[in-house]
């Protein structure tokens, strides 16, 4: 399946979600948004963390696909990053975006 047509299926998709009776609030948590479609287990195993984080990244990609298989701001990290690097499922907010300021504009990644 095409890269355009995957993202179009996931856009039509949120479109759905956005205007269904699910809705979150605008200071919700990306892990309060996720529990609401199914608990803790839906990003952990007995409802605990990993010790490494392998197992949270692997049920990110089950959803939302991997990092290779994602837009050109997410592709080159694929194999570098997982997505709590990014997007603190616990402390971020829905709908905010993390900027790359955080790694490339200090100097420890070169842009």
């Amino acid at each position: 399946m095409s890269n355009k047509l995957v993202s179009a299926l996931f856009a039509a998709g949120f479109a759905v979600m956005m205007m269904s009776s699910t809705s979150f609030a605008a200071d919700e948590t990306l892990a309060e948004f996720h529990v609401e479609m199914g608990g803790c287990e839906n990003c952990h195993a007995n409802e605990e963390p990993s010790a490494d984080g392998a197992y949270e990244f692997e049920q990110c990609q089950s959803c939302h696909g991997s990092l290779a298989e994602m837009d050109d701001n997410h592709k080159p990290h694929d194999g570098v990053l997982t997505c709590a690097d990014c997007h603190s499922p616990h402390e971020a907010k829905v709908g905010e975006k993390p900027t790359c300021d955080t790694c490339h504009d200090d100097g420890r990644v070169a842009k």
